[in-house]
Parts: C-alpha cells; sequence; structure tokens
C-alpha cells in the first residue's frame, strides 16, 4: 500500500518527487482482520513471523534512531490489532516525530473509545483503506463481512476528532470491480469528512499477481476514468490523487492529482529463519544492514528494482529520472505497448483542469 504526501502542490509532479523527505515505517500488525483480494502481503505465515520479531524493545530503538524525523507510519497487516500500539504512538510524539499515522482498515476505530485513546496518544495522521461506496462491492474486495459498516464508523469517528488536529485520508486500490466508480466513490468519502482521497493502482505482486487476471485493470483504463471523473467533478481542485501509476501513462491529468508512491524505510530483524517479509531473497539482498547489524533497512526503492522494468525507450522520456518502471508481472500480461516516452520537448506546461475538460 502506497501513501500520498499529504500536502500536496500545484508544483511539477518531477519537483515534488525530488522534493520527498524519507519516512519511518513500523511494520507492526503480524495479522490483519480483513482478507483483501489484492494485498500484496499473501505469505501470511511469513508476515506473522517477521512483524512478530519487531519487539518493543526494537520499536523504541527503531524511533530513537530516527527520532525527530517528518513521519513514522505504523503499517502492515492490521497495526490497530497490535495493543502497544497508543504507546507506540506515544513515544513517537516524545521523539520529535511531526506525523504519527497509521495505515488501517479503520474497523477497529469504529470505537469511539479507541480512536480518541489513539489520538489522546498523539496519533495525527489517519490513513483509512476503503474500496468502496458500497457494502457489497467494498466487502466482496476485501472479502469480509462487515468490514464496510465498520470502517465507514471509523471514517466517522476520526472526522468527529478532526476538531483536535487530526488529519484523514483514505487509500482506495483500484480494480476491474471499482474502476468505474471512482465520482461516487470520491463523493462518499467526501462526504465522510475525508481530506484526501488517494486511488491506489495495485502492485502486481503478492495477491494481486495471483488474481491478476479477473482484477487487474490495464493502465489505459484506469487513466481514462480518472479523467473522466476529474473532467465532470464540480469541486474547483479535487483532492482526488493518482497513485503508483507510470507517469508516461497519466499525461493529460492535472499534475496536482498525480501522486507518487512516498521514500520510505522499513526495518525487519536480520537473519530471520525464511527470509525477508517480501518473501524474496532478492528483495532482502538490496536492503542495507543496520550498523548493529540488528535490522534489515528496506526501502521501497529494493523492491522496485527486482520487481519492476525499464526498457532502452525509457531512457528518453522526461520522466525517467522519477519513475520507478513498470511491474514485471504486469508486463508479462499487457506488455509495453501502453508505455510510450515523453519527450522533454513536448512536456506540458503547469496542467490546468480546463484541458483534463
Amino acid at each position: 500500500m502506497t501513501i500520498l504526501d499529504p500536502t500536496p502542490s500545484k508544483s511539477d509532479i518531477t519537483q515534488r518527487i525530488s522534493a520527498r523527505e524519507e519516512r519511518i515505517h513500523i511494520n507492526l500488525g503480524p495479522v490483519c482482520n480483513n482478507n483483501c483480494i489484492f494485498c500484496m502481503e499473501e505469505d501470511r505465515e511469513m508476515r506473522y513471523v517477521v512483524n512478530s520479531s519487531l519487539t518493543s524493545d526494537h520499536i523504541r530503538s527503531i524511533l530513537e534512531t530516527n527520532g525527530g524525523g517528518e513521519e513514522v507510519c505504523f503499517t502492515s497487516g492490521e497495526p490497530t490489532l497490535v495493543e502497544q500500539l497508543p504507546e507506540y504512538v506515544a513515544w513517537a510524539k516524545e521523539l520529535g516525530y511531526k506525523k504519527r499515522s497509521v495505515m488501517t482498515n479503520g474497523r477497529r476505530l469504529s470505537y469511539m473509545s479507541y480512536a480518541a485513546k489513539l489520538v489522546k496518544a498523539g496519533m495525527n495522521f489517519f490513513y483509512i483503506s476503503i474500496h468502496g461506496h458500497m457494502e457489497k462491492l467494498h466487502n466482496s474486495l476485501v472479502r469480509t463481512q462487515g468490514a464496510f459498516d465498520q470502517t465507514v464508523a471509523g471514517l466517522d469517528n476520526i472526522h468527529r476528532l478532526q476538531k483536535f488536529g487530526v488529519t484523514l485520508h483514505t487509500s482506495t486500490v483500484i480494480t476491474k470491480r471499482n474502476v468505474v466508480h471512482l465520482p461516487e466513490i470520491y463523493a462518499f468519502l467526501r462526504a465522510h469528512g475525508v481530506q484526501q482521497a488517494v486511488f491506489n493502482v495495485m502492485q502486481a505482486n503478492g495477491r494481486a499477481n495471483t488474481h491478476f487476471d479477473a482484477i487487474f485493470p490495464p493502465y489505459t483504463q484506469i487513466v481514462t476514468e480518472m479523467k473522466r471523473f476529474l473532467a465532470d467533478c464540480d469541486e474547483d481542485e479535487p483532492q482526488a490523487f493518482l497513485v503508483d501509476i507510470p507517469l508516461c501513462t497519466t499525461e493529460g491529468i492535472p499534475d496536482l492529482n498525480r501522486g507518487y508512491v512516498e521514500s520510505y524505510v522499513h526495518y525487519e530483524v536480520a537473519d530471520l529463519e525464511g527470509g525477508s517479509l517480501q518473501g524474496d531473497d532478492r528483495v532482502a539482498a538490496q536492503a542495507r544492514r543496520s550498523e548493529d547489524g540488528v535490522y534489515l533497512e528496506v526501502t521501497r526503492d529494493d523492491l522496485d528494482t527486482v520487481e519492476r522494468s525499464k526498457r532502452p525507450e525509457c531512457l528518453t522520456c522526461r520522466y525517467e529520472s522519477s519513475c520507478e518502471g513498470v511491474w514485471k508481472n504486469y508486463l508479462a500480461r499487457y506488455g509495453w505497448d501502453e508505455f510510450q516516452p515523453v519527450l522533454a520537448q513536448s512536456a506540458p506546461t503547469q496542467a490546468d483542469r480546463s484541458v483534463a475538460k
């Protein structure tokens, strides 16, 4: 799952990407109470082993080593199922992290007492995953009955807590089932107090690869539906962002609405039997070891190096230095036809919504 920069500007997308600050991810949740069809963490047993290996002492040392950073995000599995989460948030606040965030399915936030406990501890950013504007659509994607009602109740509770300086963003993974419903999903989320809605294109790994043919729409369809939604939206500057899709495919979408994958590092206890959380020793081999040798420092770039690809033509594209490449598993199904280099001399000026219309 990817997260958009919480303070996007109208500047050129390549400038925003180059100005990214690295964030700390704490991969906290060994289990999850949803069963998402597109989850990139398909190896649940290995996730349990790796995430469970991070003790409270480990988490404290990671926070102290990186103390005072821009953001720490508690993520992976379902972090709110870890009872020590409020304590970890309080540590992050004490150590000076500006943003203390959680990536969650929001179900436990449906209990106001728990949501308020997190905010009181210092949580000030919530990224809630929701994948449809209707019960049937959302629940079919997370494959869990009752999930939609709890997630929406969680949204509403965080909305009520915004008066205490809390920011509410959402993450919606685009699939063949919901890609035609972007306008309805966005309107639904805004009605529930969401400040920014991120539309995440799937990583073509894990369950998204297992179920690829059934759920992964081509990038061209995603872009077509995003353009249609933005053109018809009655907001002057829709707070909707398309993330994790090669920039060459998104020409014509205003730069304001073109998101990007954050720069982050997460820590795994080194030398665990079975290897990396990614389930691939190739990814672990890319990772750095911490100076004390205790951790593997795994970045998104490590995953991209192993799982994405570029071709020689990409070197001529104005986005080459900003582009992570294309998922190899995506190319195996759809090929290279959608991807054409955007030459520097034909690069558009600052995107304008009237062009999109």
